[in-house]
């Protein structure tokens, strides 16, 4: 599969370039995110971890673009951006709808013969779980009432009516592909499985998020954190200790 650099680079954000590390961690954002939430991460891992992040379409430098209509779709297009960079030990961390981005994606990696080192779900349920949920089909208020709920949107961008006008479509478009997923036919990944939530998230309870343990033939853990959603704000180095662990046994 190849791929020219520009595509390339329209979807893989290398904040910290470390061309020594033994091992790649790919970071998929939640709905509505986009590559620089990953920022500090990237900032905090190299150069022992190279950090790529993941930039959908319709948002900051890619606002211009449609977004893209499922799940499925989405990691199709990842899938083919990553190309053949299989040189060294790749895992992946997703955080909500990039934990079920990053299962679809191991999926796609495992058919081709390369399964990801490890998947670090974050945030999310089991995808063979279901909530019927509808929050995409709320009018721009409810939407918005979302976001200050989960407290993932920063409260100064929430109150600029401009840049609410610039991202509620991909926002909205991320709510429709998350909350319309199913979990297509086919067996459970071989890589291992991390899973990281919150211990009051409102989006998986712990029992929802155990049955990530369906989804594996590996090894399968679960950490609880104090918090909500967005744990992972607080609980910034808990979370990059356990990701900083994974990742240097993998690299030996």
């Amino acid at each position: 599969m190849t791929i020219t650099s520009a595509e390339y680079d329209l979807w893989i954000r290398r904040f910290h370039p470390a061309p020594d590390a033994k091992v790649r961690l790919l970071c998929l954002p939640h709905a509505g995110g986009s590559a620089s939430f990953y920022f500090p991460v990237s900032a905090a891992l190299a150069p022992e971890i190279e950090v790529l992040a993941v930039q959908y379409p319709g948002r900051q430098d890619r606002r211009s673009e449609p977004s893209i209509g499922t799940v499925a779709e989405l990691a199709d297009q990842v899938y083919r951006a990553l190309g053949e960079l299989d040189d060294k030990p790749l895992a992946l961390f997703g955080h909500s709808m990039g934990a079920v981005l990053g299962f679809e994606l191991a999926r796609r990696l495992e058919a081709d013969g390369r399964p990801a080192a490890v998947l670090f779900a974050s945030g999310r349920r089991g995808p063979g779980t279901h909530r019927a949920e509808f929050v995409h089909q709320r009018d721009d208020d409810g939407l918005v009432a979302e976001l200050k709920s989960l407290s993932g949107t920063n409260t100064a961008l929430l109150g600029d009516e401009e840049i609410l006008r610039m991202i509620l479509p991909a926002i909205r478009n991320d709510y429709r592909a998350i909350e319309t997923y199913q979990r297509p036919e086919g067996g459970p990944l071989s890589s291992p499985v991390v899973v990281l939530i919150g211990d009051d998230d409102p989006k998986s309870t712990v029992e929802e998020a155990k049955a990530w343990a369906e989804e594996t033939t590996g090894e399968f853990s679960l950490r609880v954190f104090p918090g909500g959603h967005f744990y992972l704000a607080t609980q910034q180095q808990a979370v990059l200790g356990e990701i900083t662990d994974r990742l240097r046994a993998l690299a030996g």
